[in-house]
């Protein structure tokens, strides 16, 4: 609740001056101000360039065009997608090639004479590999090579083009196990769709409070410069009736107190103005400047467009929607597959692999193709067997991903709980103020009955300048209350939306995640 207590320096200028019967300082510094001249200092003016005028869904529309830090969260969405065509990669077909050049050269000095020998040979291959989700790896390769020796007249071709099969029967063997990484990573980007979602919705309820700030804030200035005239009108009437004899000289200083309170208030009001505008500027401005531009609001918080469901309502949406819920049940799948994947590595590794090719000679490269073996082929057949002693560190993953999986689904509930409380306190602060607005307006009505009553016993001689003074004071703050109140409804409404994950659906934004994520494997 706003404080309306007295700063006690000025209080007590504005006394001593009036007693002595001065209106400034030894300095010259004016303490005794007309209204008007109070309502035209602006010690928070800025120099303005330009003026604009937004209605609520402008600003959001505009921050959600501009703002810099959705920008930032929506690159992790292709950040992620990135990691996703990585994984894919690892079961695309890859080319190959290798060229190497081999020479030796022997001197024999035996038997009295010396005589020089030489062996050369150049290799090339190229060929066509690629590894399955069945664990599956296929090589198809061409390898040709060229010969020459001291001891033959020409030259010897060599072509073989050959198969190989590499098919894993334990470890690496099954299609879900070799998926994993692919599967998470997909999940990744799923995930940070939720979390773009989660920023897009507190961005806009940001948005949408900061507003109502503005609002609230050019209220609060209207209602000090209604209250300041007021007084300024009271101090007139006092000075009249004591230049009269109707009143002593010290009824004045009541008056003068009270308009030294309004113009304390009107400072502190255009200074919340200001740091709202501010922070509006800020979550709206993208590329441009808004911090000199005056922002106007024009929307107007209309309570009859909003009503509180039930609380289990919001409850329940809130199990569905909230995007953090549905964001950690993406974890708790990501780390399902984990255990997956470390249960795989608990196996041996057990391969069979078969190889299988044919071979051409002659004594020119393009002969080889056609010089074969006829009939004739090689064939390698086999087992390959791996298995570390104790395979410490295959069960040490596995455990790891295991109680990882216990905290991830601990956290999920914990996060379901908090979830619930969110909603639950944001719907009984609701639920409090829409109540106490009805109250608050025939607050304000009775305190306004109160101001005429006082004003008139002033006027007749049976009542006080200070009593007046009360009544206009606690009229300020009702009405305050009341517009505090008011816009804290408001704000409160967009809070709860945010809070059951269903902001973006009543404000009619599409993003991704709109439905409930639901854990499988």
């Amino acid at each position: 609740m706003r404080s309306l207590t007295p700063a006690l320096p000025l209080f007590i200028l504005a006394l001593t001056a009036t007693a002595n019967g001065e209106d400034s300082t030894d300095d010259g510094l004016r303490l005794t101000l007309s209204a008007e001249e109070l309502l035209e200092q602006r010690p928070f003016a800025r120099n303005e360039v330009a003026e604009e005028s937004l209605s609520l869904e402008e600003a959001v529309a505009r921050a959600l065009e501009g703002n810099r830090g959705l920008r930032a969260e929506r690159l992790q969405t292709a950040i992620a997608g990135t990691f996703e065509v990585q994984e894919r990669a690892v079961f695309d077909p890859a080319l190959f090639a290798d060229i190497d050049i081999y020479r030796d050269r022997e001197t024999d000095e035996s038997e009295g004479f010396t005589r020089d020998s030489f062996f050369s040979e150049r290799r090339g291959q190229v060929g066509l590999q690629q590894s399955l989700p069945t664990g599956t790896d296929l090589t198809l390769s061409v390898r040709s090579s060229r010969a020459n020796s001291s001891f033959q007249d020409q030259s010897e071709y060599t072509t073989r083009a050959g198969l190989s099969l590499t098919q894993a029967l334990l470890r690496g063997g099954r299609i879900e196990s070799n998926l994993v990484r692919l599967r998470q990573a997909s999940l990744d980007v799923e995930a940070s769709e939720y979390e773009v979602r989660g920023f897009v919705e507190q961005l806009i309820t940001d948005v949408e409070s900061r507003y109502w700030d503005l609002v609230l804030a050019d209220e609060q200035i209207a209602i000090f410069e209604e209250a300041l005239a007021v007084a300024s009108q009271q101090l007139d009437e006092t000075e009249r009736r004591i230049r009269a004899g109707d009143r002593p000289e010290t009824e004045a200083v009541s008056a003068r107190a009270e308009m030294a309170l309004r113009r304390q208030g009107l400072i502190d009001a255009r200074s919340e103005r200001a740091l709202a505008q501010d922070a509006l500027a800020r979550l709206l401005q993208g590329d441009g400047d808004l911090w000199d531009t005056r922002l106007e609001a024009r929307s107007e918080p209309d309570l009859q467009r909003y009503h509180l469901e039930p609380l289990d309502t919001y409850v329940a949406l809130a199990r569905d929607h909230r995007a953090d819920l549905n964001e950690t049940r993406l974890r708790v799948q990501r780390d399902e597959l984990e255990v997956i994947r470390t249960r795989n590595g608990l196996l041996p590794r057990l391969d069979f692999f078969v190889t299988v090719g044919q071979s051409g000679y002659a004594e020119t490269f393009g002969q080889t193709f056609r010089a074969s073996q006829g009939d004739g082929y090689d064939l390698a057949a086999g087992l390959r067997f791996d298995m570390p002693i104790g395979n410490r560190a295959a069960e040490a993953q596995h455990t790891r991903a295991r109680l990882t999986r216990l905290q991830i689904q601990e956290t999920l509930a914990n996060i379901e709980q908090l979830a619930i409380e969110d909603v639950r306190a944001r719907w009984f602060d609701a639920a409090r103020i829409r109540e106490q607005i009805q109250a608050q307006k025939e607050t304000v009505e009775l305190q306004e009955e109160l101001l005429r009553v006082e004003q008139t016993r002033f006027r007749v001689g049976a009542g006080t300048a200070l009593a007046v003074s009360q009544a206009q004071r606690d009229l300020l703050e009702s009405r305050l209350n009341l517009t505090e109140t008011v816009v804290r409804f408001r704000q409160l409404s967009t809070e709860l939306l945010n809070a059951s994950g269903t902001l973006l659906l009543h404000r009619g934004i599409d993003a991704p995640g709109a439905e409930r994520v639901e854990i499988r494997l």
